[in-house]
């Protein structure tokens, strides 16, 4: 059985995760970690990593950006691997991920649902034919009212993938309404829609001459993200 600290357990993700792998016998959360209150939980929740004694084989992190730097302090002093789910870091953080990586196990994704890493794959494809063939790229992203950074991390991590496999060297934009101009052909437009409850919902439009191609991924729930997380720390 693997034992888990879960970062983030009083958000909503850390509920979801805490439901599914109290469901499973293959996986056990034995701590949490949250500056806020934490009502029944069935294992022991610390305000503070540092404030944590109990033994894991792995971290998965649902909080935020600030948390990175005690999570990783922690993880590489006591050896655990790190499942890091959250969005928004800057690029500054990015660099301490990489450079933690080398020191310890470090799983990052902006999206642990297997149908966004398939989508991955397609895209890739899409772009090698569609791109040189001078289809122009649009990203769409919907989410909850409630979601901090916009573009999302998923948002951002398609644009890393479709401009990694494009012959084009494109760019990325986020705001065409700042400024009245004509769209330039490197462009990858990416645009944020928040409102309700929208689980997250990722469009790519492929929009040519002739014919426009779109390819989706909708998530019906969080627990396509709570599955994807504990896979990877398992």
């Amino acid at each position: 059985m693997t034992k888990i600290i879960l970062c983030g357990c009083s958000g909503h993700m850390g509920h979801v995760v805490t439901e599914i792998a109290a469901a499973d016998a293959e996986v056990e959360i034995v701590a949490g970690i949250d500056l806020s209150e934490t009502k029944d939980a069935s294992y022991p929740v610390f305000a503070s990593l540092k404030d944590c004694d109990v033994k894991a084989d792995a971290l998965i992190d649902f909080s935020s950006p600030k948390a990175l730097d005690a999570i990783l302090t922690y993880c590489m002093e006591k050896n655990v691997p790190a499942v890091l789910c959250t969005t928004g870091y800057t690029d500054a953080q990015m660099e301490q991920i990489r450079e933690a990586g080398k020191k310890v196990a470090v799983m990052k994704s902006a999206n642990m649902s297997l149908g966004v890493n398939m989508l991955l794959k397609l895209l890739k494809e899409a772009a090698r034919t569609l791109a040189p063939a001078g289809f122009d790229i649009e990203i769409v992203e919907k989410h909850h009212n409630r979601k901090l950074d916009a573009p999302s991390g998923t948002a951002l991590m398609i644009a890393d993938e479709l401009c990694g496999a494009s012959p084009v060297p494109y760019h990325y934009v986020y705001d065409r309404h700042a400024e009245r101009r004509k769209r330039e052909p490197t462009e990858i437009g990416i645009h944020a829609v928040r409102g309700g409850s929208i689980v997250g919902e990722h469009e790519v439009i492929f929009a040519g001459p002739e014919e426009v191609i779109t390819i989706s991924h909708s998530a019906g729930s969080r627990e396509v993200f709570a599955n994807g997380a504990l896979n990877a720390a398992v």
